[in-house]
């Protein structure tokens, strides 16, 4: 049985788009991911690199006819507008494709550690699956950005689903921008009631799904028999949030604020195998487009961070900073 997935992104996004790629190449079985790209340079690679798996959808494609989609498009910025096309993606899916029975929704910065399949044994028939953040005690004042994160979301093919995703489209219609209101955040805050508001929703519990620097403080993050381990139950895939690029040899992550802590697991069997692919896809892509898909490498300057030597330090002593060198997390 294929399993059929979807994701967004656009050029500066295609190494890790390519990595999610890679890794349910290794974990997933017969898979198809449906690839919406946001520019004309990211349509243009993947048809190029015709990966078997990934069918392109170029931005012209997915918005023809769509005047709703138009409309909502001339009155917020480039990531909102991305934001406000979640829901309409599975909904392309689902609409133009009749052989997919189920279409899960991933965000591109995903990346999978073992076989997804104990996730949907979990979700079953269920015409809906979401995952919750799951955050800590003490971090429950990050609910004001959702209860539910957008990272993994399940469709199956039923009046339910059509219902659900229906409605979250006509609120990102309304409203989708990059702020917090009482009741809305950007694509986020609507999943909030699903569970209540929806027929057959299904709240995911494996521990695996999802894991990211929001609930890490909530694990014990080990390696048994060559495979990480989220207590006592297999990492599913993580989600590399907040992971942005400073040099070749320097990420910023949002650790501290989440109260998350580095071990030898995290930097040795999660960190180190992404940022080695992250290389490989983004000396593809360059081959391809000849010139970088990422952001530009360029010097780290004092609006960085608040970047000085004494944020330096503070911010590498908190995790917020991450050296890689030698095709390794240090």
């Amino acid at each position: 049985m294929t399993r059929h997935f979807c994701t967004y992104f656009d050029r500066r996004y295609l190494p890790n788009a390519l990595s999610l790629v890679d890794s349910l190449r290794r974990h997933a079985g017969d898979f198809r991911l449906w690839a919406l790209c946001m520019d004309d340079d990211a349509h243009a690679t993947l048809r190029t690199l015709a990966i078997p798996e990934v069918t392109p959808i170029s931005l012209e494609e997915f918005e023809h006819g769509d005047e709703a989609l138009a409309e909502a498009k001339r009155n917020r910025s480039m990531i909102e507008y991305y934001f406000t096309c979640t829901p309409s993606l599975p909904l392309f899916v689902l609409r133009h494709a009749p052989e997919v029975d189920t279409i899960t929704y991933l965000d591109a910065d995903l990346f999978f550690f073992s076989d997804p399949a104990p996730l949907f044994e979990e979700i079953g028939s269920s015409a809906v699956a979401i995952i919750p953040h799951r955050f800590p005690a003490a971090n429950t004042r990050f609910e004001r950005y959702g209860i539910f994160n957008v990272g993994w979301l399940t469709f199956r093919r039923s009046d339910a689903a059509f219902a659900c995703l229906t409605w979250w489209r006509e609120r990102c219609l309304e409203w989708c921008f990059d702020r917090e209101e009482p009741s809305r955040f950007a694509d986020q805050k609507y999943l909030d009631d699903w569970p209540q508001r929806f027929e057959s929703v299904h709240v995911v519990r494996h521990k695996g799904a999802n894991v990211a620097s929001w609930n890490l403080a909530n694990y014990e993050m080990t390696r048994q028999d060559g495979k990480v381990f989220v207590d006592d139950e297999p990492l599913l895939f993580f989600h590399f949030h907040h992971l942005k690029r400073r040099r070749a040899w320097l990420f910023e992550t949002d650790f501290a604020p989440h109260g998350a802590r580095w071990n030898r697991v995290l930097k040795e069997d999660v960190f180190t195998p992404y940022f080695r692919l992250l290389d490989e896809q983004a000396a593809a892509v360059a081959s391809v487009l000849d010139h970088s898909a990422a952001d530009p490498l360029r010097p780290i300057t004092p609006g960085d961070l608040g970047f000085s030597l004494r944020t330096a330090i503070a911010d590498f002593a908190a995790g917020n900073l991450l050296l890689y060198v030698g095709g390794r997390v240090l």
